[in-house]
């Protein structure tokens, strides 16, 4: 019974990280999971059998607070649960590991786009509201769907980065959108996961333990996305991305730095992070005209988010 209670705090707080700032929901619990130990696969299996409720609470929270653009939801989610299939059938044969420090190179460096860009200029307005293409977001798709199911998480850390580094869609919308897809994401590993591996390893009691404590926690994420100004959003996420990255590498075979090291690099970064989000609402309480916060009474869908999808 304790071990289940942790289950659904960590759910709770996952899911809590994940429908605010767009990631951390299957890196935390698949965390978890391995350090009890139970085998990758499995683990990724419990995680994504969870995220089908969490990822459905969270989508329809976001949906109605008005977070979420269906273009994007439909351009991405579709490849990503492809992506996420594959990635669950051949988990057993196939090994992110070698690609995972390439990949949060590539990450870290965006995380540094976003959180200098909006902590600095606030929300992006050049290219403001410009469709996101297909050709951009399915491949994105595809990449990070397969990833989130070979490594139990990175959907999240994948897509938000790289769609805010566009500039094409306020942080509310894109966190939102990548919630709300990523039900797709996580129904298609299922699948594949259950044809993979069948039910075995996979504890359905502590994916119920997540699922509940994430359930709790979906609308109010929603609810902070739809209220926190997006500058300080921006700056939120920029400073998850880079934090979250960093361990990766300092952890991978290509670094592998002591204990002592990775200490003083998390302490370094977290306080570069916190100087970051306390510029950012500084600057957002000086100039707030230039960086407005979502208005709390806008409608759930607006005809801009339901014009025809641009290819």
């Amino acid at each position: 019974m304790r071990t289940l209670i942790v289950l659904a705090l960590v759910g709770l707080g996952a899911q809590l990280v994940d429908g605010s700032l767009g990631m951390a929901y299957g890196v935390t619990s698949t965390t978890l999971l391995l350090a009890v130990g139970t085998n990758p696969a499995a683990a990724s299996a419990t995680v994504h059998l969870a995220e089908i409720g969490t990822t459905l609470a969270s989508g329809v929270a976001h949906w109605r607070f008005g977070n979420v653009d269906w273009r994007v939801v439909a351009k991405i989610g579709v490849p990503g649960a492809v992506g996420a299939f594959a990635g669950a059938t051949f988990l057993s044969t196939l090994s992110t590991e070698a690609a995972a420090p390439v990949m949060s190179l590539i990450l870290l460096a965006l995380g540094a786009y976003v959180l200098t860009r909006f902590t600095f200029a606030g929300l992006p307005t050049d290219r403001l509201g410009k469709p996101l293409r297909k050709r951009f977001l399915s491949p994105l798709g595809l990449v990070a769907g397969f990833v989130d199911a070979t490594g139990g998480g990175g959907w999240g850390p994948v897509g938000t980065p790289a769609i805010l580094a566009s500039g094409r869609l306020e942080p509310r919308k894109v966190i939102g959108s990548i919630d709300t897809s990523e039900f797709l994401v996580a129904v298609a590993a299922s699948l594949g996961f259950l044809a993979g591996i069948g039910s075995e390893g996979v504890d359905m009691a502590w994916a119920g333990a997540l699922l509940a404590g994430g359930l709790v926690a979906a609308p109010i994420a929603a609810w902070l996305v739809r209220h926190v100004p997006p500058r300080i959003l921006g700056s939120a996420v920029g400073g998850l991305i880079i934090v979250t990255n960093t361990r990766t590498l300092l952890k991978s075979d290509w670094i592998d730095a002591g204990d002592a090291t990775r200490y003083a690099v998390y302490a370094a970064l977290y306080a570069l992070w916190a100087a970051a989000l306390a510029y950012s609402i500084r600057e957002h309480r000086r100039r707030p005209a230039a960086d407005p916060a979502p208005a709390a009474d806008a409608p759930a869908d607006t005809d801009r988010d339901n014009a025809p999808a641009a290819i």
